[in-house]
């Protein structure tokens, strides 16, 4: 298993693309991608781009784990 790139939601930049969302949860980037349109996850469409802020993604972790997660 690889080593996670990220030890604390400090290291996370302000906003998540698919692939860091992925990396952060261990899910496949399509799965990454399929979360990303559900409705109820924190994403934002700028252009293009689908990107998730970083203080959103922590809080919709904290709430799909019962506040359980608090570092990645």
């Amino acid at each position: 298993m690889r080593n996670p790139i990220y030890q604390s939601y400090d290291d996370l930049p302000l906003f998540l693309n698919a692939k860091l969302v992925s990396e952060v949860l261990g899910i496949a980037v399509a799965t990454s991608y399929a979360l990303l349109k559900q409705e109820g996850f924190p994403s934002l469409r700028i252009g293009n781009r689908v990107v998730v802020p970083k203080d959103k993604f922590i809080q919709w972790v904290d709430e799909q784990t019962g506040g359980a997660a608090h570092d990645v």
